[in-house]
């Protein structure tokens, strides 16, 4: 790895560390109640609402009350945007005359934004009205985030709290997410972005004439509010098809740091919620180091192999040994203005944590390279996470980890003075099982099915990893695709849409349980053979345990993908 990987990376992870902790920290005090400098604001509005809506904030939740909430919430959400779908042609705010989107990619798009998703298997400057992309997929934008920092917020709250019965209340913790959180930054983010050059306006698209004497159409519209909330909620959908690699959503070096920081913003601060509200930050510095290292292999091994690039490509030169480089690495895919190493930093962020927004084409990377934002959504994407989500998942994967410890040495786990019994390991196989049969089930139907081969571009390994990343995509609420595989018909709409459901609500479901469980507990107090869960053993330990959920479960599909089709590139053949 070059002098230039090492700056650019290692500058990205210090802005993390150090933004993570003062904005971990507030997210404590907003849903503990404390005050904050955005309460004059805020607080008129968060009664209104509750006012308006019924709703009782000093009421709690158990977790199946909570979770019902939620659940319905979703639901109605996915019926609105559905029917703003199929409308869209008799609504207002379509300069372009936009007609309804058909039944399947509406239930598709639908599925996708309220589950955190965003995957699009259509061209959204082509296919959604200003009224759909705004009061649709950017109110999603929103409310899923605030969902999924609500789910954060109910679990830690089930471990830390010495006894009880109630995980919260999902409206407050919504209300004061949506509020005190995402609008406030995406407000400023905006503003940033405009001055950038980010387009955020009502007009038709622009009609210009090229220097060929072609015409060219130039879409507009409102695009830097979608884009701020995109990456800092995790959702990732983009206004444009080309996504984050488009000029308008990414026109300048800032607008593609500022991104890249707003994807990991919210995850890694968490961890740092979840320590303060413990009441021992060395616990929420042990999750962020897990995280940490976890993200830093992923991107020295993606940025490796795209440097390296294909040796067949270098043998066509002088150079014709099997160990030659690709001279300049593998661009293709890529942006100029960023180039491989921030691509590879991109991409390995936006897998880690559940976003799916690009700023190059991954169906475009080495084998390799491809494996590694593949390898992390099979992790559950743990490292840092979609909004709330990753850290509810780190959570379930450190109770198995105290879990194994307590195996070790003979004594019943605990994690912040929980007992961590048959009922909580229960929930958190059913957990760890629920992940693989949601994506290695539709992907074996489509791999081998005329409809599901119809949709690939690739023969070969490579087709199979276009499949296989489109389900474990879904599946992971994280939306990113291997571009190649035409999944815009009624068979992947479908199937697509139904693994985003299940990949999002069945495993909230057994997160909330284990939360419910534990709340009821009385923590006990550490002695001599209790294992440190807030130290570098623990660290080690933890990271291991989400390597081998995700290389045991997964290693097969992997190698009949990416794996295969590295070791036959080598050997010079194509796909």
């Amino acid at each position: 790895m070059n002098s230039n990987a090492i700056i650019q990376i290692a500058l990205f992870s210090l802005i993390i560390i150090a933004i993570s902790v003062p904005l971990g920290l507030y997210m404590a005090k907003v849903f503990a109640g404390e005050r904050t400098f955005l309460d004059p604001a805020f607080v008129p509005v968060e009664r209104l609402i509750y006012r308006l809506c019924g709703v009782d904030p000093a009421t709690e939740q158990t977790w199946v009350e909570y979770a019902t909430s939620l659940l319905l919430f979703s639901l109605v959400g996915m019926v609105v945007l559905y029917a703003l779908q199929r409308l869209q042609g008799l609504l207002p705010l379509n300069p372009q005359g936009l007609g309804a989107i058909s039944t399947d990619s509406s239930f598709n798009t639908a599925a996708s934004f309220i589950t955190n998703t965003n995957w699009q298997s259509y061209t959204p400057e082509t296919t959604m009205s200003y009224l759909t992309q705004m009061a649709g997929l950017a109110f999603h934008n929103f409310v899923s985030a605030a969902a999924g920092l609500a789910l954060a917020i109910a679990v830690i709250r089930g471990f830390v709290r010495r006894e009880g019965k109630t995980l919260g209340n999902f409206w407050y913790d919504l209300t004061r997410a949506t509020l005190w959180v995402l609008v406030p930054i995406c407000v400023v983010f905006t503003l940033i972005l405009i001055w950038q050059g980010v387009p955020q306006n009502f007009s038709a698209y622009t009609q210009v004439k090229t220097l060929e004497h072609a015409t060219q159409t130039i879409a507009q519209g409102p695009v830097a509010s979608q884009i701020a909330i995109k990456q800092l909620g995790t959702n990732g959908g983009g206004f444009y098809n080309a996504n984050s690699a488009h000029p308008y959503e990414n026109p300048t070096g800032l607008t593609d740091l500022l991104e890249l920081i707003a994807i990991f913003a919210l995850g890694a601060g968490l961890t740092h919620t979840f320590g303060q509200m413990a009441g021992d930050r060395r616990q929420g510095w042990a999750l962020f180091a897990a995280m940490g290292l976890l993200f830093l292999m992923g991107v020295m091994v993606a940025n490796w192999s795209e440097q390296r690039g294909n040796p067949q490509f270098a043998k066509l030169g002088i150079d014709q040994s099997a160990t030659a480089t690709q001279s300049g690495g593998n661009m293709e895919g890529k942006e100029v203005r960023f180039g491989i190493v921030d691509s590879a930093i991109w991409a390995t962020a936006t897998t880690d944590a559940s976003n799916g927004s690009v700023n190059s084409m991954h169906d475009s990377f080495t084998p390799l390279g491809g494996l590694v934002p593949l390898l992390n959504l099979h992790l559950g994407e743990v490292v840092f996470g979609g909004v709330g989500t990753g850290l509810a998942g780190m959570i379930v994967m450190a109770v198995l980890t105290v879990f194994i410890a307590g195996l070790m040495v003979g004594r019943t786990p605990e994690y912040l003075g929980k007992k961590i019994q048959s009922r909580e390991m229960k929930l958190a196989m059913l957990y760890i099982l629920i992940f693989p049969a949601v994506i290695l089930l539709p992907t074996a139907v489509a791999a081998t099915s005329k409809l599901g081969l119809a949709g690939i571009a690739n023969p070969g390994p490579h087709g199979f990893s276009e499949i296989l990343y489109a389900y474990s995509s879904s599946a992971a609420n994280n939306g990113s695709a291997f571009a190649g595989l035409s999944a815009n018909t009624p068979f992947y709409n479908w199937t697509l849409g139904f693994v985003m459901l299940f990949g999002r609500f069945m495993m909230m479901i057994p997160v909330l349980a284990i939360a419910g469980s534990l709340v009821h507990k009385k923590a006990v107090p550490e002695s001599a053979g209790t294992f440190p869960t807030n130290g570098s053993v623990f660290v080690v330990l933890l990271i291991a345990v989400v390597l081998i959920v995700g290389a045991l479960t997964f290693f097969a599909s992997w190698a009949l993908g990416p794996v295969v089709e590295h070791l036959a590139m080598m050997a010079g053949h194509l796909y």
